[in-house]
């Protein structure tokens, strides 16, 4: 079954009764590191193999040197999208081609990603105000009070007429930007918004 989410995407296969049954329990979500710009022959492949999987996109107006403009469907993280899948189905996702790794945690175990933080992804993509941006290690921190990305952290920037908090996925290390208005962020550290 394949679902469009404005701005992102996600294929999803409906899950083999051996994945819900499997000994390693309920499948969770994982990132997936892959060769550089093959994010979307991954998926493409994942989808032939059923293999649920979710590939962030965004939006980008590009100009090209003629001067026509054109709307491109580009990866939210460079080199990363994510599979849900039970840890014993590792192996099936390291036999696609383009894929190098699954990303793990400490002691070469799998990092399970909260599904809050895909379901919160999600949301935010369907309703535009996401885009990539460079991770910082400065600036001020604030919490998002209510919305798809309620209770996520992040780095306050300021823009003209509203605010920009840089998200960041720890995990993966990626960052990005969604666009909020003051009263929507809760300060974590002294400052004002």
């Amino acid at each position: 079954m394949s679902e469009n989410w404005n701005r992102g995407q996600i294929q999803a296969s409906s899950r083999t009764p051996e994945s819900l049954t499997d000994a390693q329990g309920v499948p969770k979500w994982y990132a997936v590191y892959t060769n550089s710009r093959h994010e979307k022959r991954v998926e493409q492949h994942l989808c032939q193999r059923e293999i649920e999987h979710f590939l962030p996109l965004y939006r980008s107006q590009r100009k090209w040197n003629d001067g026509s403009r054109i709307t491109l469907d580009l990866p939210l993280f460079p080199g990363y999208l994510f599979v849900h899948i039970n840890r014993t189905q590792r192996v099936r996702v390291l036999e696609v081609p383009g894929v190098l790794t699954v990303v793990g945690g400490t002691r070469g175990d799998l990092a399970a990603l909260p599904d809050a933080e895909i379901d919160a992804l999600r949301l935010g993509l369907a309703q535009g105000k996401v885009e990539p941006h460079s991770l910082l290690k400065v600036g001020q921190r604030a919490r998002v009070r209510d919305g798809a990305f309620a209770g996520m952290e992040g780095i306050i920037e300021r823009m003209k007429y509203s605010f920009r908090v840089v998200l960041t996925m720890n995990s993966i290390m990626q960052s990005f930007a969604v666009e909020f208005e003051g009263d929507e962020l809760e300060l974590l550290d002294s400052g004002q918004v």
